[in-house]
């Protein structure tokens, strides 16, 4: 290989260029006030965009900033030129262009700029998951940088769709207080005919290392799960739940979340979005007016009657944060998650495992807000960006058309009753659908951790609803190790696994989604509990206990447990109470008392062997730092200016 073999393959036509062109035909629209008081910044935006083409009679209106994370090269019918991290943001090019055709249409000036985003699935078990929650934090001051670089701007439309692109974007959107703002949805991956969903099919080499699943299955199941080419998983995993808490927010349309990715109803829910952010521009409505406490209130009840992925826990209270409201604690979540009922059968919690499409079919978030505002849970009086109250909101959706139409379909294509998959209150009791999330304490994680009880298989919970788990423990320092394990055969019924070293600062809090999804579709899985300082996916279900806190690298208990230590784990999933506890070891002939147990416990060295992965990369040891400074993952992980520069003034002081 030379630079010669290189550039080898060269065509004449090369060689006929141009170093000189005529300018844009037309005049600016610039008048003599603009010249002597707008920034040159103005002037020369608008040259720059005769330069790309557009009409330069029409450059001096509203500039409306549409902010992706679009990745991939689409070619011809969609055909890639150059592939995408995922499908979540591969086809918002299309949702993109519909929006801005509505703009131009408005007499508004389109812009478009792009901040894309990892796919958590990709990542799983590979070093790439070190990065993925740090990203989040990265990736909104990327977007608000862009936001601030157009200064003119009167709205922001946030597209996006995945675990941690759409979190991005919602905190970014949540910082603009006194801009119009709105989120489109990028919808749902449309399943497989006949095949398993996203969640499942990432479990094809577990299943196969254990014998429960064939080469050639193995191979045809693991590529015909995405039945379209764009989309979030069709799981109520992390990216779906995100979509949700948008629409419970107030900061996406109505019935616009898990719409079928590439539809005609998913490209419509682009154009409307639009429609809004010129319309709230005009009326005045901003930011501050739809994002409140009581805002972050409703989109708490909306997680909690989805029964949404658990990273939400680290998701809302950012979106809060850039928000300027109050930041909800422990006992927010408690309170809400006692109050509010889960009132949706969908993948990956069932009790029947419907695709998130069918629950959009069914009413989406608008048709579960009317079963929570009949319980009189709602804040109706919050502004959204439909420009009205949500109680005028609902109003329109329990009378509307567009209700009966959907659901009507959802019957006649799928055979399934939309009561089938979002329920009354009543009928989910009868179903048996516990409340989402449970928050366990105990001498293991004193600061708490969380557990979506929900998801626990129902033939390990009794009838006073109570799941129980005692028995020695096999500690891991990494998932990969657990894995291993796993596909080895070690692990068997009963176990307790514990994998510590999993937090921000060992490996960025990363999923431990090859673990988790394992036990769930093994055939002996449902019979295993795990406990980690790391997080899950939102597709993780199971007796699966993260977010130990404090993390074991940070002192943390949990990071004190060696194999052989006898753990205790009791879920209440009524009651929504829960302990973990270490009670002694296999070698007492006597269990300590808990008193002296939890003494024992603290008076221990962190595991010998206890140490950050050693491909962390500095940038996430840094987030690691940062985060934990401004009040660590019970805070969202979010960057406190205020608490960094006096952590760094007192380190100053004392230096």
């Amino acid at each position: 290989m030379s630079v010669r073999d290189i550039f080898a393959d060269h065509h004449e036509e090369i060689f006929q260029v141009r170093t000189q062109a005529a300018g844009p035909k037309g005049d600016l629209p610039l008048t003599a006030e603009m010249l002597i008081n707008r920034p040159s910044g103005d002037i020369f935006g608008m040259t720059m965009n005769a330069g790309m083409g557009w009409t330069p009679q029409e450059l001096d209106r509203d500039e409306i900033l549409l902010i992706s994370t679009l990745g991939g090269i689409r070619g011809p019918q969609g055909k890639p030129v150059a592939l995408a991290l995922h499908q979540g943001h591969y086809e918002l090019d299309i949702q993109l262009k519909a929006a801005a055709e509505v703009i131009k249409a408005q007499h508004a000036l389109p812009y478009a700029v792009y901040v894309s985003d990892p796919c958590d699935g990709r990542t799983q078990g590979t070093t790439g998951m070190f990065d993925s929650l740090p990203y989040r934090n990265d990736a909104s001051m990327v977007m608000r940088r862009l936001i601030r670089s157009l200064p003119g701007a009167k709205a922001v439309i946030g597209v996006a769709t995945c675990d941690k692109g759409l979190p991005a974007t919602l905190m970014a959107l949540a910082s603009q207080h006194d801009k119009a703002t709105v989120l489109i949805p990028g919808g749902a991956t449309l399943p497989a005919s006949s095949g398993e969903d996203n969640g499942k099919v990432q479990t094809i080499g577990a299943r196969f290392a254990n014998g429960e699943l064939s080469l050639q299955s193995a191979r045809r199941l693991g590529c015909q799960a995405c039945a379209s080419s764009g989309g979030g998983c069709q799981f109520l995993g992390t990216a779906g739940t995100s979509q949700v808490v948008a629409e419970g927010l107030g900061l996406a349309l109505p019935h616009s979340a898990l719409a079928p990715s590439g539809e005609p109803v998913w490209i419509e829910i682009a154009r409307a979005s639009a429609r809004a952010a010129i319309l709230l521009n005009r009326q005045g409505i901003t930011t501050k007016d739809i994002l409140t406490d009581k805002a972050i209130e409703n989109a708490m009840m909306v997680h909690a009657a989805f029964g949404g992925s658990t990273n939400l826990l680290l998701h809302i209270p950012a979106i809060a944060h850039q928000a300027g409201c109050k930041i909800p604690t422990v006992d927010d979540w408690i309170r809400i998650n006692k109050q509010v009922p889960r009132l949706v059968s969908v993948l990956p919690n069932g009790p029947v495992y419907h695709p998130t499409v069918r629950a959009f079919m069914a009413g989406g978030v608008p048709e579960v807000m009317l079963h929570l505002r009949q319980l009189g849970l709602l804040h109706q009086d919050v502004m959204t960006v439909t420009g009205s109250s949500l109680k005028e909101n609902l109003d329109w959706w329990e009378q509307s058309e567009r209700r009966q139409k959907f659901k009507a379909l959802l019957l006649q294509q799928e055979q399934v009753a939309p009561d089938e998959v979002i329920m009354s209150p009543a009928q989910a009791q009868q179903r048996g659908l516990t409340s989402t999330i449970t928050f366990p304490v105990g001498n293991i994680g004193p600061e708490g951790s969380v557990i979506k009880s929900t998801a626990i298989d129902p033939d390990m919970i009794n009838e006073q609803g109570i799941y129980y788990h005692k028995a020695p423990v096999k500690v891991y320092l990494s998932e990969k190790t657990a894995i291993y394990d796993i596909k080895h055969e070690k692990i068997k019924a009963g176990d307790i696994l514990v994998i510590i070293g999993a937090g921000p600062s060992g490996t960025g809090m990363e999923e431990t989604y090859q673990v988790t999804s394992a036990l769930k579709h093994l055939s002996y899985g449902k019979q295993v509990s795990l406990i980690t300082d790391a997080r899950f996916s939102g597709v993780s279900t199971g007796a699966c206990i993260g977010h130990v806190g404090p993390e074991a690298l940070a002192g943390g208990a949990i990071g004190k447990l060696r194999t052989g230590d006898i753990v205790e784990i009791k879920i209440d999933c009524k009651q929504l109470q829960g302990d973990v506890n270490f009670l002694g070891t296999v070698n007492d002939k006597t269990l300590p008392s808990p008193e002296e147990a939890t003494a024992i416990l603290n008076a221990r060295n962190s595991h010998p062997d206890l140490m950050p992965d050693p491909a962390l990369p500095d940038d996430t040891r840094l987030w690691a730092v940062l985060q934990a400074i401004s009040g660590g993952t019970w805070k969202g992980c979010i960057y406190d200016v205020n608490k960094i520069s006096e952590a760094l003034r007192e380190y100053i002081n004392k230096s």
